[in-house]
């Protein structure tokens, strides 16, 4: 379904619904003569002809992608060769990785790290945006933002008075953080650069627009500081593996969902490990068991 957003802004909701994708992926169409398309989505030949469709007789420019998530990409090999527009992100998987993150895939336990859901490793943008960089076609500019977290390559990109944020900030659920694509010491980072800026709206990746982007961006930080403190009250209890922490911490959601809520508290906890407030044994993974750092 089409559905206009502003006089020359349009948005496609692919037809992939799932309890991580929500009602599924949002693609966005920025302009009219000359068309910019922001994460075609998934590799859906319904989705690829309304995409096309919507285009119609215009030019499509360029091709922005926010993150190497197959949600989100999967479909940019046959719209580019469909329309010969050239693809534009922040670069492959492995872009924008924190120290702490590449240190733990080449470490002994990082075979047993997991992760890595829904990679598109096979996505390499044409051209790779720096943080601030503005791009120019017809009409207003539009600036990318190097926002990491959800995953190390997310990009958002601000045009005009509003920001499309990808998977990083959504209205209908908080992002999942999965090492080690996602890093919440990062995610942290990303929210905090979003709640000084002063956006209308927020579109995001799945999902309805965000019309309060500020309160939703605070809603965000407290609720993951809620979640640490959480954790480490649970972890004063006794020590635990991230799934028995899981158990323990996430009480007000359903059992299928524990998976995706593990590697939030993973991804917790490498932060927590970071700063030295917790210990694990042998060594960080998803099966180490966790113990509160003695105090000073």
């Amino acid at each position: 379904m089409l559905t206009q957003l502003a006089p020359s802004l349009r948005c496609l909701r692919a037809p992939n619904p799932s309890p991580l994708t929500g009602t599924g992926t949002n693609t966005y169409l920025i302009g009219t003569e000359a068309v910019v398309v922001i994460d075609p989505g998934p590799d859906m030949e319904a989705h690829l002809d309304a995409i096309l469709t919507a285009i119609g007789d215009a030019t499509c420019a360029a091709i922005l992608v926010t993150h190497s998530h197959l949600d989100h990409t999967a479909l940019v090999p046959r719209l580019a060769a469909a329309t010969g527009a050239p693809t534009y992100g922040f670069g492959d998987v492995n872009a924008g990785r924190s120290a702490v993150m590449q240190a733990l895939i080449e470490s002994p336990e990082g075979s047993a790290l997991g992760g890595a859901e829904g990679r598109d490793a096979a996505f390499v943008p044409d051209h790779t945006l720096g943080d601030g960089e503005v791009l120019h076609w017809d009409g207003d500019p539009i600036t990318a933002l190097w926002t990491p977290g959800h995953f190390n390559n997310h990009l958002c990109f601000a045009w005009r008075d509003v920001l499309f944020t990808g998977d990083l900030v959504m209205g209908w659920s908080t992002s999942l953080v999965s090492p080690p694509d996602g890093d919440l010491t990062q995610f942290m980072a990303s929210c905090a650069q979003l709640a000084d800026r002063s956006d209308r709206a927020y579109y995001p990746g799945h999902g309805d627009p965000v019309t309060a982007p500020a309160t939703r961006v605070r809603d965000l930080i407290a609720h993951r500081q809620a979640r640490e403190a959480q954790i480490l009250e649970a972890l004063d209890t006794a020590p635990g593996t991230p799934g028995d922490i899981t158990a323990r911490v996430y009480t007000d959601v359903a059992p299928h969902l524990w998976p995706a809520a593990e590697r939030n508290v993973l991804a917790h906890l490498i932060d927590l490990h970071s700063r030295g407030l917790v210990t694990c044994a042998p060594g960080l993974s998803r099966s180490a068991i966790f113990t509160l750092s003695a105090a000073p």
